[in-house]
């Protein structure tokens, strides 16, 4: 393609209140020509399977503030006028006896404005500490420094601000950054690139995907879950690629917060100018005392939950554009009598199709994967909830999780449905865990047992009764619904074409920057499907 897509001006009989649209002219295959014949990509023996954890001497993540200035600063959208924007101020402790910072002691004000060093606007907002306690001998606590969340509101769709963030009182205030906002929601109203990570931790393979999204200019970022890796440390800094084996013995899955603090400072350079709408993943939960979880996910990230409806910030929805995000929680209750499963019946029966004609959907562990990692792992919530996604035409999904690339055909229930959504799993950021490389029909021996699979809500595995792998639980060759599958750590990259074509590109760390991976049109056919109509 390189980098260019020839298009050409047609009307489509299915588009949206008589727009003209634009239809691809390419090579590039869609979703219209397949479903495609499986295929799986070998990996390349040239590379590694993973790389170790920058330290904390390393330039990227080491401490610069000095005081109360701000430090890690991250945006995040709210509604269509309004943006989040998070900082830290004060330094994090970790040690016996740890003194929690006072969060009245700093003020977290916003100053933003439309010209550069001109600011028209001024906005307050809250503070916070979180701490990660253990209640057991030679554990270290952690209490974090004080995180600020303001909410700038009033703000103009697709314009440019630019703002500082701290305390003009201390006079501790940031250096000036800027932001785009979104453009305000409509069928022909769409970001340029959205950008989507996933795993990636914070290794020398991290730093590449990094490096080469940026390379891509995001507009807008969705991390879909396990962002640190922190609990791959025990408390005093030891780490490994594997805790279960280095650490076996350890009274409690311990976890070394001060990889956070590392985390944003290597994250800021893009999340300072870039809106990053984040999920929590497994290594999110962090279990300390009383039975707490989530402790470092819910402080740090001010995320759209209230403006949504939802009742916390495991599960939101929000609007760039014309597309509508929902943000899952599959490490919250997800059953048909849930809290979370009431609120996505109401946030769905919201949607109107001829405004954001696009509806994509994002949780951390995939619903469909052919790997042994993590195979089958959440069926209860995908039987929990797939009717409802289906019933409602989401077009995309996208996950993590596993630590490899893989595009399905378009599925529904295990069986390809040219109305069903393309999932898409893109849990190959870079962490430390390294890549994942066996598929669960490689040979018999690889299928996992069905005892082994499940989460902390149930196991519904079963052996399937009807269709290629009938009387097994795992395919015997690589499943229909996989159209692609290759280990290698990456990034991805959407493209919204119009109300009903949308380009999607996987892009490989070992590549050049401008080189692709993998690359599709997904393409909406309201006319056809009864669950895509625009009415």
């Amino acid at each position: 393609m390189n980098g260019e897509t020839m298009v050409v001006v047609v009307m489509l009989l299915t588009g949206c209140g008589g727009l003209e649209q634009t239809r691809p002219e390419t090579d590039i295959p869609s979703t219209v020509e397949g479903p495609f014949a499986p295929r799986t990509v070998p990996f390349d023996g040239t590379l590694t399977l993973g790389s170790e954890d920058l330290n904390g001497s390393n330039p990227r993540v080491v401490r610069t503030a000095t005081g109360m200035e701000p430090e890690q600063i991250f945006l995040a959208l709210s509604t269509p006028d309004a943006m989040w924007v998070s900082w830290v101020t004060g330094e994090a402790q970790i040690g016996q006896n740890v003194e929690p910072l006072d969060p009245s002691s700093v003020a977290s004000v916003v100053v933003y404005g439309t010209g550069t060093n001109r600011y028209t606007d001024s906005v307050n907002g809250t503070s916070e500490i979180y701490n990660q306690l253990y209640p057991f001998e030679g554990l270290d606590n952690y209490t974090s420094g004080i995180i600020h969340h303001v909410r700038m509101t009033g703000l103009e769709p697709d314009t440019l601000y630019f703002y500082r963030v701290g305390d003009p009182y201390l006079g501790s205030m940031s250096d000036e950054h800027f932001f785009t906002t979104m453009p305000a929601p409509g069928p022909a109203s769409f970001p340029t690139r959205i950008g989507v990570i996933g795993d990636i931790g914070l290794t020398y393979n991290s730093t590449s995907t990094f490096d080469h999204l940026v390379q891509n200019r995001p507009d807008l970022v969705l991390m879909v879950g396990d962002l640190t890796y922190a609990d791959l440390y025990v408390t005093n800094g030891t780490g490994s690629s594997s805790y279960s084996q280095t650490f076996p013995d350890t009274p409690i899955h311990e976890t070394y917060q001060p990889r956070w603090d590392l985390w944003g400072r290597f994250m800021e350079p893009l999340t300072s100018s870039v809106p990053f709408m984040v999920i929590e993943g497994n290594h999110e939960k962090e279990p300390q005392m009383d039975n707490r979880t989530f402790a470092s996910y819910q402080a740090r990230f001010a995320v759209p939950f209230k403006e949504s409806g939802s009742p916390n910030s495991f599960y939101y929805s929000f609007d760039a554009g014309g597309i509508h995000f929902l943000m899952l929680g599959a490490y919250t209750d997800y059953s048909q009598s849930s809290a979370q499963y009431a609120w996505l019946e109401r946030d769905l029966a919201n949607v109107n199709r001829s405004v954001t004609p696009w509806l994509i959907a994002t949780w951390h562990p995939p619903w469909y994967n052919s790997y042994t990692a993590h195979y089958r792992e959440v069926e209860c919530m995908r039987m929990s909830m797939e009717d409802l996604l289906y019933q409602n035409g989401v077009d995309l999904v996208l996950n993590g999780h596993i630590h490899a690339y893989e595009r399905m055909n378009r599925v529904y229930n295990y069986t390809l449905d040219d109305c069903g959504p393309v999932h898409i799993t893109i849990g190959d950021g870079g962490n430390h865990e390294k890549i994942a490389l066996k598929h669960a029909d490689d040979e018999p021996g690889l299928c996992p047992d069905i005892s082994s699979t499940g989460d902390d809500f149930g196991t519904c595995g079963f052996n399937f009764d009807s269709g290629p792998a009938a009387g097994r639980f795992c395919w015997q060759s690589q499943p229909e619904w996989s159209a692609y599958r290759e280990a290698s750590f990456g990034h991805g990259i959407i493209e919204v074409i119009n109300s009903t074509h949308l380009l999607w590109t996987w892009h490989r760390n070992q590549d050049l920057f401008s080189g692709v991976g993998d690359q599709l049109y997904i393409v909406r056919q309201p006319g056809i499907c009864f669950n895509q109509s625009f009415e």
